[in-house]
């Protein structure tokens, strides 16, 4: 049985992950927009788990006989700069959320919540794989930024990312 605090927490979790979903959609929809396909497919792959990861936590306040709540989910934003500002932001998003699951994880951790803090390992370890992956494409961004071809090869690899 979760604590109400907990179940509290878990819900606005669950809002985090969807908002994440809606601003990788958004950014995937700039994106397209601006014809950059392989940006536009890996970042809309990427809002597809984080409809996961917002399953995942719904699931796990039901099986542990909570009451799932679905908040109000905020507007994303939907330009940017360029490629860089966008998935800057991305990063900063990831770091947010890596904040999040810490914090979850402090209170599973003070109440004593031994299945709470199983689940919530699973997420600190798929935190640590989000941020790099942000962080590799922002440093290769970087290096990219005044080479015209060097952004259409990123865009192309990036393209390459499957669902898996």
């Amino acid at each position: 049985m979760l604590s109400r605090i907990l179940e509290e927490e878990l819900n606005k979790q669950v809002n985090e992950e969807l908002f994440s979903a809606y601003v990788y959609f958004a950014m995937s929809a700039y994106f397209d927009s601006e014809n950059w396909k392989g940006f536009a497919k890996w970042l809309r792959i990427q809002a597809l788990e984080e409809l996961t990861h917002a399953d995942k936590f719904y699931n796990f306040i039901i099986d542990r006989g909570g009451k799932v709540e679905l908040l109000p989910v905020e507007k994303p934003p939907k330009d940017w700069k360029n490629a860089l500002e966008a998935f800057e932001e991305g990063l900063r998003h990831e770091q947010h959320i890596t904040q999040r699951i810490n914090h979850l994880m402090d209170i599973a951790v003070k109440e004593r919540d031994y299945a709470t803090q199983s689940m919530l390992k699973w997420f600190v370890d798929e935190q640590v794989e989000e941020e790099a992956n942000f962080s590799e494409i922002v440093a290769k961004l970087r290096l990219a930024e005044d080479s015209p071809r060097a952004l259409f090869y990123l865009d192309h690899e990036l393209g390459k990312r499957d669902k898996s």
